[in-house]
């Protein structure tokens, strides 16, 4: 995989240790192997080397996004080479150059056929964005709170298939998102946590003394913030008082100005400053696509105007049609992030999350060519993974 090689010149480069203005980027067999300034540039004559003129754009790493189900009419949840296909291709083109393949609310035999196939695609080589693992959002979830997950599905936090799972592919499974409060969650958490597997909480009916008491066993994420979940109360702080007041608890947010009011995603950002905001999109087999009547997971959805509700008489939200590119540019723009503090977000703060920072997530020597370059309107101009450049 790791064949590309391009060397990127008079850019602003987005780096862990700040920004360098009229910067150089090398990679060459997919691993960075140069940046500083565009001066002090190894000269590239070799035809195998890409050299781009950025002409003042940004280099940024790429997004990795550990929360999303699909697009162009797919979902990871009905598994297979052309859906994966197609979900990482529309996400790539997109700027996501790592993923979760996340899952819903189903049938164990259903759960478990996913992680066969994402273990042989990944096994198989992957053409787009890489995915990273897999995130299994439920069944553990509470039946208060199921969004848009099939309630019918629902079952207590059972450890033991978790067990049986990492047993038979280890190290795919990189996130698992349950309700803290149910039975069973904390022997949950303790195999996650021995195991390096993210502990998350949502979809989850529990109490600000019941998430705190996860915290204490080794929770320490939480899957799109303040939806599907207890809100904030002065008196009962719930799972949200929970994420915003513990600095032990990452924190998931949809940025596309419909899950979440603007004020929402300003408070969050404003408490999670040690790498504990994570810009996810929830994307559903909608994205890339316009209004009109999709499925998430095996639940019919309703799409107009970028709005995703089930066929139910309160609405509810299910999923999103979000990009990170579009959620990259909404927390620039709308929320009043810097692109530094909107980059960590949406590449460094995942990677640290899901343990793959060693290998990408930041521009930097040694890590791989997974890189974005952005026009200074933030508009998406080229995508590399591994070096490689990606053509739709």
């Amino acid at each position: 995989m790791r064949q590309g090689s391009v060397q990127i010149v008079h850019a602003d480069v987005i780096t862990p240790r700040g920004r360098i203005s009229d910067g150089a980027v090398t990679v060459k067999d997919g691993v960075i192997t140069y940046v500083g300034s565009t001066a002090g540039a190894p000269a590239e004559t070799s035809d195998s080397v890409e050299v781009v003129d950025a002409q003042g754009g940004l280099v940024l790493p790429g997004f990795i996004d550990v929360h999303v189900h699909g697009g162009m009419l797919h979902d990871f949840s009905d598994p297979g080479q052309e859906a994966f296909d197609a979900i990482t291709k529309l996400h790539c083109s997109q700027g996501t150059t790592s993923m979760l393949a996340t899952t819903m609310t189903l049938p164990k035999p259903v759960i478990e056929q996913v992680l066969q196939e994402v273990h042989r695609y990944i096994n198989n080589g992957m053409p787009y964005a890489k995915l990273a693992g897999v995130h299994l959002e439920g069944p553990f979830i509470s039946p208060k709170w199921p969004g848009a997950q099939n309630p019918a599905h629902i079952v207590p936090p059972n450890a033991e298939w978790i067990e049986a799972w990492e047993e038979r592919y280890p190290g795919l499974i990189k996130q698992v998102t349950f309700a803290p409060e149910r039975e069973g969650a904390h022997d949950l958490i303790r195999f996650l946590r021995k195991k390096g597997i993210v502990a998350a909480a949502g979809h989850t009916d529990a109490t600000y003394e019941e998430m705190m008491a996860a915290v204490e066993v080794g929770l320490h994420h939480a899957v799109h913030t303040f939806n599907a979940m207890t809100p904030l109360h002065h008196r009962k702080p719930g799972v949200a008082g929970a994420i915003l007041s513990s600095p032990a608890i990452s924190g998931e947010i949809i940025a596309d100005g419909i899950h979440v009011h603007k004020a929402g995603i300003q408070l969050l950002a404003s408490v999670k400053k040690n790498h504990n905001l994570i810009l996810i999109t929830d994307a559903m087999s909608a994205t890339g696509l316009g209004d009109g009547e999709y499925k998430l997971g095996d639940l019919p959805v309703v799409v107009k105007d970028r709005v995703c509700t089930l066929r139910d008489s309160e609405g509810t939200l299910a999923g999103s049609t979000l990009t990170m590119i579009r959620g990259f540019r909404h927390l620039v723009r709308e929320i009043g992030l810097s692109v530094e503090e909107a980059s960590e977000a949406a590449s460094l703060n995942p990677a640290k999350l899901i343990r793959i920072d060693h290998l990408t997530g930041s521009v930097e020597t040694g890590k791989l060519g997974d890189l974005l370059l952005l026009d200074r309107d933030l508009e998406l101009q080229h995508v590399w993974v591994e070096g490689r450049k990606f053509k739709g």
